[in-house]
């Protein structure tokens, strides 16, 4: 949000989420008259439909991303990941929206885990949105996909910071990997598609590949 107010000038910016205590602080922090804040869920598709009425642009990012939260709760991912990206793709449509970035992981990529699988998923309907799907609307819709963004909520550097001061940090398998990208380039990948896509595209950004071990170090 705030490199986005930074960088352009929209008429209205709108904060959709089921966080009202998130909301609330942003709206403490933001104190600007563009920014709308609407509580919703994206399992609910009437109440996206109220949101996005003079939407031009989406960028959706909710999900259930956590890993071992989808593998214990898979219905709840199912609703979210996969329910949702319906919801918010028919509510596009709908609304007459211009252009749909979705946000993806390289998690969706051979996905191994449930949370993968339903990204992969969700992934496959917004690209089908452009052409088999309700034909003839003018609603665009591309997906970017990226690795771990450094610093982000559930990510594995936090983690570590958490854990330092016991001087042990635990690593599943030595030899694993971690695509690494800044929040700033993850904002910047999400400009590019609007402005480059056509309908239909995965953009997957070269980022680079660390250690576990490296990171932990």
């Amino acid at each position: 949000v705030s490199l986005t107010l930074k960088k352009y000038n929209p008429k209205r910016l709108v904060v959709f989420s089921r966080d009202e205590m998130k909301q609330w602080e942003m709206a403490k922090k933001f104190n600007d008259p563009r920014i709308r804040f609407f509580i919703g869920d994206v399992r609910d598709k009437e109440r996206l439909h109220r949101a996005l009425h003079g939407v031009n642009y989406v960028v959706h990012a909710a999900a259930t991303k956590i890993v071992p939260t989808a593998e214990y709760n898979p219905f709840e991912c199912i609703k979210t990941n996969i329910n949702g990206a319906m919801n918010l793709i028919d509510a596009c449509i709908d609304q007459k929206v211009k252009r749909v970035v979705a946000l993806s992981t390289d998690k969706a990529s051979s996905p191994i885990n449930l949370y993968g699988a339903t990204k992969f998923a969700s992934d496959k309907l917004f690209v089908a949105s452009n052409s088999s799907y309700a034909s003839g609307h003018e609603t665009k819709f591309s997906v970017v996909r990226y690795g771990n963004v450094m610093g982000s909520r559930g990510s594995v550097i936090p983690f570590f910071i958490s854990l330092k001061d016991q001087g042990v940090l635990p690593i599943t398998d030595d030899r694993m990997t971690r695509f690494m990208i800044s929040l700033e380039q993850g904002v910047d990948l999400v400009w590019h598609a609007f402005k480059d896509m056509l309908g239909g595209e995965i953009y997957v950004k070269k980022i680079p590949s660390m250690k576990i071990t490296d990171i932990a170090k």
